[in-house]
C-alpha cells in the first residue's frame, strides 16, 4: 500500500530531526572527552574536573524545565535548531580558552562555555525526542516504542563515537583545533531546518506558568526514577572511570577514549535492539511497570559486585571490562523502556510539557552523579563511586514499584507493532 502524502512527510521530518540529533551528539561526546582528558593533562583533580561540568548539568535541569515550555509555545524546530547553534557557539567559544591563564579564570570560563553547551544540549534532546512522537509515520504509530528505540539507540552508539572522536581529535590536533572542526561540521547540520514544519509541536492555547509543575502522578513517578537511575551511571562514568583509567591503569587517551566510545556504542546497540529482544525473549506484551522494576532491580547488582570484585584483587581491566558490559547491558533495557514509557503515559497535546519536565529529572540525575563522581572518586575512589551507584539504582527501584501500567489501548498498539 503506498504511503499517504502525510505519512511520506512525517517520515521525512523524522529523518531530518534524527540527522540532526546525531550530528549534534557526535560533538556533545567529543566535547565531553576534549575537555576531561585535556584538563586531567594539565593536572587538575577529579573534583576540579567535575566542576567543569558543573555548570553544563545546572543549566541542563534548567534547560528541560523551561524548554518544553518553550518548545510548546515556539515549536519544536524553534528549539531544536537553537539547541545545535548554541554548540556551535559553545566549540567556537572554548577554543579561545588561553593555556597561560590563571586556574580560576580558566575554571570560570569553562563552565560558562559548558552551560552554553548544557542549554544545547537538553534543549536538542528534549526537542528531539518530543518530535518522535509527532513525526512518526501513522502507519507506524503502533510501533512507537521501536521508533524510539531507533533514536535513542543509535543516538547512545553515536555518542560512543563522539568520545572516540574527542580523544583522537585531542591527539592528532590538540585541543584548540578539534574544538572548531567539530564548529564547522555542526554548522552544516543547521541548514536541514529548512526543510522542517514551523509549528511542529506547538499548541494553540497559552500554556499558564504554573503548569509547568502540573503532571501527571505516572509521569512524577517515572521522573523520580530517571533522577536516580542516571545518577547512578553518571556517578562513576563522568569523572571517576575515564581518570582512573588514565592515571592508575596508565592508558592512553586513545586507549580510554576507546573504550568509553565501546561501550557507549554497546549500551547503544542494545538499547536500539531492546523492543525486539524483549518481544522475543519476553511475554510478547508491550513494556509495563513490571517491566522497568525488573530491569531496575537486576542492575542494582551489577555495581556492587564490580566493587567487590576490585575489593577482592580481582584485576582491575578484567573487573571493570566484564561488570561494566553487563552494566551496560542492563542499563540500556531499564532506558529503553524508560523512554517509551514517558511516550506512553503521555498525550499530543501534552508531549513537550512532560518530555520537558521528564528530561529534567534526567539532567538532576546528571547534575548529582557529576558531582558526586569527582567528589566521592577523590577521597574513595572508583570502588566509593560503584558503592554509591548501588544505592541510587536501589533508590530507582523503590521509586518504581509505584508505577502504574500505561492505558490499555497504548498497550495493545505496541503488540501489533511489535511484529513488525
Amino acid at each position: 500500500m503506498t504511503a499517504s502524502t502525510a505519512d511520506r512527510a512525517n517520515l521525512r521530518n523524522y529523518i531530518l530531526v534524527t540527522i540532526a540529533y546525531w550530528g549534534f551528539t557526535i560533538t556533545d561526546g567529543a566535547l565531553r572527552m576534549l575537555v576531561l582528558l585535556y584538563f586531567n593533562r594539565i593536572g587538575y583533580s577529579p573534583l576540579e574536573i567535575a566542576m567543569l561540568f558543573l555548570f553544563y548539568e545546572i543549566f541542563g535541569v534548567v534547560t528541560n524545565f523551561l524548554g518544553g515550555w518553550i518548545g510548546s509555545q515556539m515549536g519544536l524546530k524553534v528549539t531544536l535548531y537553537t539547541g545545535i547553534g548554541l554548540q556551535v557557539f559553545s566549540l567556537v567559544l572554548l577554543a579561545f580558552l588561553n593555556p597561560e591563564w590563571t586556574q580560576w579564570v580558566a575554571v570560570v570560563f569553562v563552565m560558562v562555555a559548558q552551560a552554553f553547551s548544557g542549554i544545547a544540549k537538553d534543549l536538542t534532546k528534549m526537542s528531539s525526542k518530543s518530535a518522535i512522537r509527532l513525526v512518526v509515520p501513522q502507519e507506524a504509530q503502533s510501533s512507537l516504542f521501536k521508533w524510539v528505540a531507533v533514536l535513542t539507540g543509535s543516538k547512545n552508539a553515536l555518542k560512543g563515537v563522539g568520545f572516540f572522536a574527542g580523544s583522537a581529535l585531542l591527539a592528532a590536533f590538540g585541543f584548540k583545533d578539534s574544538l572548531l572542526i567539530m564548529a564547522a561540521g555542526l554548522f552544516a547540520i543547521i541548514l536541514t531546518g529548512f526543510f522542517l514544519p514551523k509549528g511542529m509541536g506547538r499548541i494553540k492555547t497559552k500554556v499558564g506558568f504554573k503548569q509547568l509543575f502540573s503532571k501527571s502522578r505516572e509521569i512524577n513517578i517515572l521522573s523520580a526514577a530517571r533522577f536516580f537511575l542516571f545518577g547512578s551511571r553518571d556517578v562513576w562514568f563522568v569523572v571517576g572511570l575515564p581518570v582512573f583509567l588514565y592515571d592508575v591503569l596508565g592508558w592512553t587517551f586513545t586507549r580510554v577514549g576507546g573504550f568509553l566510545a565501546c561501550w557507549v556504542i554497546g549500551y547503544g546497540t542494545i538499547q536500539f535492539l531492546a523492543p525486539t529482544l524483549l518481544n522475543r525473549f519476553g511475554s510478547g506484551q508491550p513494556p509495563r511497570a513490571a517491566t522497568i522494576q525488573f530491569w531496575t532491580f537486576t542492575l542494582t547488582a551489577v555495581p556492587a559486585a564490580i566493587a567487590l570484585a576490585l575489593l577482592l584483587n580481582v584485576p582491575p581491566n578484567i573487573a571493570i571490562i566484564a561488570g561494566l558490559t553487563i552494566f551496560g547491558v542492563v542499563f540500556a533495557f531499564n532506558s529503553a523502556v524508560h523512554s517509551y514509557l514517558v511516550l506512553a503515559f503521555t498525550d499530543d497535546d501534552k508531549v513537550a510539557l512532560n518530555v520537558g519536565f521528564y528530561y529534567m529529572a534526567n539532567s538532576g540525575g546528571r547534575l548529582a552523579g557529576t558531582v558526586l563522581s569527582g567528589l566521592i572518586f577523590q577521597f574513595f575512589g572508583l570502588v566509593g563511586c560503584l558503592w554509591t551507584s548501588t544505592i541510587l539504582v536501589l533508590a530507582a527501584g523503590i521509586i518504581s514499584l509505584k508505577l502504574p501500567d500505561p492505558q490499555p489501548q497504548k498497550a495493545i498498539a505496541w503488540k501489533a507493532g511489535s511484529r513488525d
